[in-house]
């Protein structure tokens, strides 16, 4: 599994080395390539369609095995549409979009290869793409689509398969590439039960945040433990987990740039756009050479060791940058 930072270099190489000979492929992947260099913009779009259907915020779920039969069906069409939004692509003449000034249909599963291919795209370009929340995994490739190399259809409406021994033809654009983690369920069960276990959703967030130290948390996360329409405000300072937790030594830090930086500085994951990471930290004694360490408040703090004992820590600033 490639972090998005190594995905770019890896990807462009291992496209164009399976490019076939298909000027009209190789015009919508480097399109695609242009507009999302990294993957990331993709993935976060597979992430939040996933939340949008778990709907944590009003269903408390984080599991897609929890999920209605009809919403894992309507789950294609959800990515389709936010990829369109996301990524502003013109409707398609006869497919679903028009990138590159071609016409391409695009299909979403989230078995590995079960995408269904309906009659009317064989000869157009399909835009084929897999994610799977329990294996943090998601790929998206181009393939011409050709009737010989398609399964027969035994459904009703006659949609084909891809047959295994030709999946290989796909020009992978990113291929099992780093879902953005849904730490719910990703986490320790027992924590997970404790974390559920308080009534409030100022309480569950508190104990979410002290238990998933140095994870990416993202808002939708966020979103489900709190269960609440002002949920931001439950990580805020003046009254939220940012607040309570300081005086455990334990910070919060967010998008801002400010925050990044500090993360980076205590050997934490950077959070990224709607994502939060929690830290304990400690002060740094005089001649602590300690290589994660940040300077707060005329102090300076390191990570705080699972032995240390907990002592409040510093604010975090605002919105400026430490840069």
């Amino acid at each position: 599994m490639l972090p998005f930072d190594d995905i770019s270099a890896a990807i462009n190489i291992s496209a164009q080395a399976a490019l076939p000979d298909d000027p009209q492929l190789s015009g919508v992947l480097e399109r695609i390539h242009h507009l999302d260099p990294t993957g990331q913009r993709f993935a976060s779009v597979l992430r939040d369609t996933i939340d949008q259907l778990l709907n944590g915020e009003v269903t408390g779920r984080y599991d897609w095995k929890t999920l209605f039969k009809t919403e894992k069906t309507h789950a294609g069409t959800l990515v389709e549409i936010n990829l369109q939004r996301e990524f502003k692509f013109d409707d398609g003449i006869d497919m679903d979009y028009r990138i590159a000034d071609v016409d391409v249909d695009c299909k979403y599963s989230q078995q590995f290869g079960g995408w269904m291919i309906p009659p009317e795209a064989i000869g157009h370009l399909c835009l084929l793409v897999w994610a799977d929340d329990s294996k943090n995994l998601w790929s998206a490739g181009l393939l011409r689509i050709k009737r010989e190399w398609l399964n027969g259809g035994n459904n009703r409406d006659l949609k084909l398969t891809v047959k295994a021994e030709h999946r290989n033809k796909i020009v992978w654009l990113w291929d099992k590439a780093e879902l953005p983690e849904n730490v719910l369920l990703h986490m320790n069960p027992k924590d997970r039960d404790q974390v559920f276990s308080h009534q409030s959703g100022q309480a569950r967030l508190n104990e979410l945040f002290r238990l998933v130290q140095a994870r990416r948390i993202g808002r939708n996360v966020v979103r489900t433990v709190a269960q609440q329409k002002d949920y931001m405000k439950r990580v805020r300072g003046n009254g939220g987990a940012r607040s309570a937790l300081q005086k455990e030594g334990i910070l919060i830090m967010g998008d801002y740039a400010s925050h990044q930086a500090i993360a980076a500085k205590l050997g934490v994951p950077v959070p990224r756009e709607g994502e939060f990471v929690s830290a304990r930290v400690i002060k740094a004694q005089p001649g602590d050479v300690s290589p994660s360490k940040v300077e707060l408040e005329g102090a300076w703090w390191k990570p705080a060791a699972p032995d240390d004992p907990s002592e409040p820590g510093p604010l975090l600033p605002k919105h400026t940058s430490l840069c």
